[in-house]
This record gives C-alpha cells, structure tokens and sequence, in this order.
C-alpha cells in the first residue's frame, strides 16, 4: 500500500508504509480525514501534524537468533564461590531424595520386592529431592539474610543515561493501569528523577479499547510528571515478545535501560533509581530482576497468596539470588534490561512444528534471561524489601488459567535444553521450569502406585514399622521453610510489623497451612489437565486477564472443577473401602471432593474483608507507609551483589 500525505506533511512518518489503515492512528491525532484514491493510494489530507503520542524513533537492530548456532563471545566461567554453592544445593536434593527412596524402599521391602515397590522408590526419590531443593535454597536465604543484616545500605546516584519505563497491555482496565503510572510518575517526581524516565503504554489490545486508552493517556500527561506515549499494535504478532521487540526496533537506541512492568505491576521511584544506578555501574551487566511482592488483594484467595508471598517469600528469593549469582533468570517484569543487549541477544525465533509444542514460544522470559548469558551478559537478582509490587488473580481458576499459558511455556522449554552455547546453569533453570509442572503427574503416578501397593498389601504403607527419621524428614520437607520464614521474622522486625505484628503472623500461618493442604491436590489435579491438553495439541490462547473480581458461582466453579471431582472419587471409594489407607489420603479426598466449593469461597472479597477485619490475610506490602511518601526503611542487599 502506497501513503500520499497532503497539506502539511510531517518530517517523521513512522513506520506506517505497509500497514493497515489504521496505522495511520498511530501518527496522526485528530483534524486528520482519509480518504481513498484507490484500492492501493490512500490520501490524508487536512490539518495535519506529527503525533507526540511518540518520540522521534531512534531504530536499533534486533536479529532473529539461532538456538543452534554458538554466538562468538558467550559466558565466562562463574566464580569457584558459585561452584561450591551450586554443588552443595545439587548434592544436597540428590542425598534427601535418595535417602529418603531408601527408606521408603526398606520400608516397602518388608513383603517383599518388586516391581511396584521399585516405582514407588524411583517416584519417592525424584519427588523428595525436588521438595529438598526448595528447602535448601530457603536454609541458605536464611542464613545469608542473617549475615546481611544489619548491613548500611549504600546510596544509590541519580543514573546519567535515560531510562524507559514499558508497560504493555492487552485489553487492561486502563483506568487502573493508568492510576499505576500516575503513582509511579508520582514517586520519581518526589525522588527528582522524573526527566530520566520515560513511560511507554504499549497496547496490544483491540481496536475499540484504543478511545478509552487515548484518553487515559491524555489525562495522564495533564497532571505532569514523567513524558507518557503510547502506541497501539493494530497486528499484535508474537503477544508480549513481539511488543517489547517492536519497541526496541522503533525506538531502543536512544535507551540505555528498560524497565519492563505488566499491567498490574509497579515499583517505587527509589527502586526504579536503584535498579537503573546499578546497570549504569556494572557495563557487563545485562538483565536485573527484582522479587515482587502481591499488592492491592481483595478476595480471601489473593490475600491469602499476598500473606505467603510477604511472609515465605524474602528468605527463598534471598537463597536464590545467593546461588543463582550472574546467572539468574528473568520473570518478565519489575526488571532492568540494557537495551543494547536485549536487542543484540533476545530475538526469539519461532520454534518449528505446530503449537502448543511448537511456533511462537509462550514463557520467553526465561529464554531471554539464558540469551543473555549466553552471549556473556550478566544476568542477577535484586532482592527489595519494598519497592517492587505485582497483583495475584483473584480466584483459584483464574489462577489456574495463568498457569495454562506458563505450563506451555515450560514445556516449550524442553526443547531448548540442547540449545548451543546456554550456560549450564541456564540449562538446570530451563529444567527447573518445566519439572514444576512434570511433578504434578508424578504425584498422581505416587498416589495411585502407592493406593494400589495397600489394596494388594491390605493395608497402609505408612506403619508402625515405620522409622522415626523417615517420618522426621517427611515433616521436616513439607513444613520446614515455614519454620525457617518464623525464625527469619524473629530477626525482621520491620517484617512482622509490615505483616501486622505477631498475632497477623501466627494467625496466618495457622490459616494458611490447611489452605495449602487442601489447594495442593487441586493444583496437582489442574497441571495435570494442562498437561494433557497441551499434549494433545490445545493451546492456551491469550485473553484478558481477569484482575478483579467479587466470587465465582457455585455453578462457574463445578464447571471448571467438574474433573478433579470425578479425579476424587476413587480416593474416596478407597477411603470407605479401607479407613486404614484412605486416611493417609484423606487431604487429597478432601480437596478433590470439594475443589469447586473450595474455589468459590476463597473467590469471594467479603470473606476476604471479613477476615482481614479480624487481622487475618489483613497486611498489604504495596501500601505501608514507605510507599505513601516516605523512603523505604532500607533495601535489602542482594547476596548477587553484596555477598562475596
């Protein structure tokens, strides 16, 4: 298609030559008419001027990479401290795991062994030690967070280079997205930074959501602060990737950083100036992740999720940082990215075949995190205090529908395990990824193998003759980081006040621990689901999601849990059948059973209010007194950064 502009044509036209009509929006405001002098000429004509919905673009080049060719620079050996904690992590899970399958294994031996003992061993072992890793890593959070404590926090310069601020969309409530911006725009004025910073809407959305978004925009920009553009895609190809990638192409070379955000994220002027002040210090330095913590939580089932993060989550982020060191991975927001190694690094390539397996890849955050590393950018984890915030889905099947698309996304990873050039650390994270989803089906596999072994035995594996420390580590895997987040709040005063004080703390934890026991079995029941599906060629697609809401229905829920009902069933016949097994089982019964009824109420905001009035699920990180105008009462040092 040929554009002919008339009367005032403006010295920047964008890139609208070979698009659609309405691409012409993207350059021009109102007091514009086009008209057509063919099927092939279109003619605008009027009162026309450039846009400032966007900057003058700044093109940087962002080739499409090949996982099969090794780039010429890649990764620099990690250093021998990162060894040593690796090692200890790896062989720490291969030793829970194997000394418990050998337990488990002498225990199964007693009748004798065969050939279904030897699956409930192999299945015990593999499930153990991934439970085990989990908890390694929150033992050596712990003892890193105690050794950093107490530690004076440097200040943290202005950055000298200008930094962008992304937000995409796809079809948002763009008045909530838009009081994000205004609050973060907000917080760099206070800091005296906002000339740094430049927001960029960048909507994927439909054609229809483009008024609203505009005139958010507009309102945006009346009340000053930060520069505010906006662009909208008319072919959203690739979703996130391809809109972050079209920025870059458009506009990156006159970025030295971006700071990428979902629509339901934001983080506060001093973490955006921290993050940006430390890749200005560090030229090796590609990507910085920050850990999120949930915010503005309404219903039972996100406040209850808001708790865990705010509570279980500063130990685990710090003993991830500690062993993920220059190869940490990327969760696709409330990170820094130097645009120049973004653009050299992350053109992400469609995977071969049909999808779900194949074509665009869903989960690109972690792809990219590994990209990075692999052409010798460093990549690390910022551990915050405050500063970095997100919001959870509302509902258990919201919940589950997010973890569709990621479920994909992580099986789409397996692929990429033979990638040339990926660091191995790369490689584990990659794997890593996708076993938190293949665990799922193993559990089940557990479950039945282990219900069959006590309908043939006559009775439950679990006895009297089983060894003391076979029970002890059992405990100790499914509630010890929940004791290692206790004894860290005993250090973390500032924790248990932004958590409401101890009360808060305790009540939570004695709410939470029967939610997760219920919950667990229906999540297993979902990712097994996802599995299959994807298995069997259903993608996920990509809709809206749903940010808020006030309860689903009994009949919304049964219409989504209608599976993992019938899943319940033969627990439940077991547990008539012989009271003796089924008890051991009888959690999993329960919350397969009553997963729809389980949905529904942990979906309402009135039972999450209720219980917050009573101090339960009550605290909000994203809104205690730092963020309302004072400067946060420290940011942890990331053991990246400040551990030798």
């Amino acid at each position: 298609m040929k554009l002919e502009f008339r009367e005032g044509t403006p010295g920047r036209l964008s890139n609208c030559t070979n698009k659609a009509r309405e691409a012409v929006g993207e350059v021009f405001r109102e007091g514009v008419s086009v008209t057509s002098d063919g099927p092939d000429v279109m003619c605008v004509t009027g009162s026309v001027f450039a846009d400032r919905d966007l900057p003058p673009e700044a093109p940087l080049a962002m080739p499409v990479q090949d996982f099969y060719q090794r780039p010429s620079q890649t990764h620099r050996a990690a250093p021998p401290q990162y060894w040593a904690r690796r090692g200890f992590l790896v062989a720490g899970s291969g030793l829970i795991g194997f000394g418990a399958s050998l337990g488990i294994a002498a225990l199964l031996a007693l009748d004798g062994y065969d050939l279904l003992d030897q699956v409930l061993a192999l299945l015990s072992l593999l499930l153990f030690a991934w439970i085990g890793f989990g908890l390694l890593t929150a033992g050596a959070g712990l003892v890193v967070s105690i050794r950093n404590r107490g530690r004076v926090e440097r200040v943290y310069p202005a950055p000298s280079r200008p930094v962008a601020i992304l937000v995409p969309v796809y079809n948002e409530d763009i008045a909530a997205v838009g009081a994000r911006i205004e609050r973060m725009a907000a917080d760099l004025v206070r800091t005296e930074t906002q000339s740094l910073f430049d927001f960029f809407v960048l909507s994927d959305s439909s054609a229809s959501a483009e008024p609203a978004e505009r005139a958010e925009i507009a309102r945006l920009r009346r009340a000053g602060g930060c520069e505010i553009f906006y662009r909208r895609r008319p072919i959203n190809e690739a979703r996130k990737p391809g809109n972050i990638g079209d920025w870059v192409r458009r506009f990156g070379s006159a970025y030295e950083s971006m700071i990428v955000l979902d629509a339901d994220s934001r983080m506060s002027g001093e973490a955006m100036v921290r993050l940006a002040s430390e890749l200005e210090a560090d030229e090796t330095v590609g990507l910085i992740q920050t850990n999120p913590q949930l915010t503005a939580a309404r219903t039972l089932f996100a406040r209850w999720q808001q708790f865990s993060v705010a509570f279980y989550g500063p130990i685990f982020t710090a003993g991830l940082a500690w062993w993920s060191g220059d190869e940490a991975t990327f969760w696709g927001h409330n990170a820094i990215v130097r645009v120049r190694a973004f653009a050299e690094s992350c053109g992400l390539p469609s995977l071969s075949g049909p999808a779900p397996l194949g074509g665009a890849i869903m989960s690109h955050d972690m792809i990219e995190a590994a990209l990075l590393r692999r052409r010798g950018w460093r990549t690390r984890m910022m551990v915050l205090r405050s500063g970095s915030y997100e919001e959870s889905p509302p509902t258990l099947v919201d919940h589950a529908i997010r973890d569709r698309r990621w479920c994909q996304g992580n099986l789409q990873h397996l692929r990429l395990l033979d990638a040339s050039g990926l660091h191995w650390i790369s490689r584990l994270q990659l794997l890593m990824g996708a076993s938190s989803y293949l665990t799922s089906p193993l559990w089940l596999l557990l479950l039945s193998v282990g219900a069959i072994e006590s309908l043939r035995v006559g009775g439950p594996i679990a006895s009297t003759e089983t060894p003391l420390w076979l029970i002890a580590v059992t405990v100790a895997l499914l509630f010890g980081t929940k004791l290692l987040a206790l004894i860290w709040a005993l250090f973390d005063r500032a924790l248990v006040r932004s958590l409401g004080g101890w009360r808060s703390i305790l009540l939570g934890m004695l709410a939470e621990i029967p939610l997760s026991i219920l919950v667990a079995p229906i999540m297993m029941a979902s990712q097994c689901r996802s599995i299959v599906e994807i298995l069997s060629g259903q993608q996920s697609g990509w809709r809206p999601q749903r940010r808020d809401t006030d309860g689903l229905t009994l009949a919304e829920a049964f219409e989504f849990y209608t599976p993992h009902v019938l899943l319940g069933l033969p627990f439940w016949l077991m547990t008539i059948g012989d009271l003796g097994t089924g008890i051991w089982q009888l959690p999993v019964t329960i919350g397969l059973l009553g997963s729809a009824f389980i949905a529904a109420w942990t979906s309402r905001a009135d039972w999450g209010a209720a219980l917050a009035h009573y101090g339960l699920f009550a605290a909000d990180p994203g809104e205690d007194l730092a963020e309302q105008g004072e400067a946060p009462s420290g940011l942890v040092p990331a053991p990246a950064f400040a551990v030798a």
